[in-house]
């Protein structure tokens, strides 16, 4: 059932439900509330400031993570969106040893783990692990793993079947009072776009499942508007918004139909397609006051730039001051 609180009022899964006790304790008319919300009754969206600015931990991974810490902290943000996955900077199988560390060393520095990303795409044993590991550390929500899209002309179907997973999921990390986001990301995923994405999670509210906005994936798959009507249906659902620019490179030689090849480069926030303040001005009237995280993927052959971890965090430093500056 779809959750009618405008996105603005949305809460975390477990303080939705403190705040829900509290309601029912005091006696306030939440139903009646409800009602006139649909009936149409809806305020206007506050701008935004109370949000926490992040970076994700991919590009850093060949840091320690207290040191990660300490070098967030240096250039002004709030926390980590750190990577507790295959290859991440935790092992799941080690989530339950050294998230905990991870926790009390962002603590010592003066920053917060603000989420995790993950791949958890169904309830095993590891996804059990980072859960409860998370729920015990006070982290409220994760990114969750990826659905591939795979035969052509069975999309309908597929969908159906990915939101009966991302269901699955919602159901074990909801025993844990943490939020599964799930990440719009271009190309062969699903969802590739903002409006498959509702699609995807309608029939969950808010408080089961959180939508992972990204401003690279969502323009990249649909650069006029596409991005901005994602945008308006997923409203309620905004948790997590991932902050990233992009450009499009002529690539080299053409296909063997003599069609020229091109390329999609990740490049600084403030020079690349994607219109980064015009997505701000949108999240704000839509009155998310969420959490953001850079993701300053400059290194490897998707980026403008092959970037050296030091060179990553200074450019992550003007990326933040760049992204702070939008939201004055």
């Amino acid at each position: 059932m779809r959750n009618a609180l405008p996105p603005h009022n949305r809460l975390p899964r477990r303080d939705f439900l403190k705040q829900a006790s509290l309601n029912v304790l005091a006696g306030t008319a939440v139903a009646s509330g409800l009602s006139s919300l649909q009936a149409g009754e809806t305020k206007k969206a506050k701008p935004a400031s109370g949000y926490q600015l992040g970076a994700f931990t991919k590009s850093f991974q060949d840091m320690p993570i207290p040191e990660v810490c300490r070098a967030f902290k240096s250039i002004g943000l709030d926390g980590l969106d750190l990577t507790v996955r295959p290859k991440g900077h935790i092992l799941p199988e080690n989530a339950e040893k050294e998230l905990p560390e991870a926790c009390a060393a962002a603590k010592e520095a003066g920053v917060k783990i603000l989420y995790l990303t993950t791949m958890i795409d169904e309830p095993d044993k590891n996804a059990e692990r980072i859960l409860a590991t998370a729920q015990e550390q006070g982290i409220d929500r994760v990114k969750i793993g990826y659905y591939r899209y795979k035969q052509f002309g069975t999309l309908a179907q597929q969908l159906k079947e990915t939101s009966k997973k991302i269901g699955k999921v919602a159901k074990l990390a909801g025993k844990y009072n943490v939020l599964p986001c799930v990440h719009v990301h271009s190309n062969a995923f699903l969802p590739s776009h903002g409006t498959q994405l509702y699609q995807l999670i309608q029939d969950y509210s808010p408080q089961e499942v959180g939508a992972y906005v990204d401003m690279l994936h969502m323009v990249k798959e649909g650069s006029g508007d596409g991005w901005r009507q994602g945008l308006d249906l997923l409203a309620p659902w905004i948790a997590l918004c991932a902050v990233k620019n992009f450009s499009w490179e002529r690539g080299e030689g053409r296909d063997k139909q003599g069609h020229q090849k091109w390329e999609v480069k990740t490049v600084p926030v403030a020079d690349g397609i994607s219109p980064i303040p015009k997505y701000v001005a949108a999240l704000r009237e839509l009155g998310y006051e969420g959490t953001f995280s850079l993701h300053s993927e400059y290194k490897g052959r998707h980026s403008w730039k092959e970037l050296s971890t030091q060179e990553c965090l200074a450019q992550t430093a003007v990326d933040a001051k760049y992204f702070r500056s939008l939201w004055q």
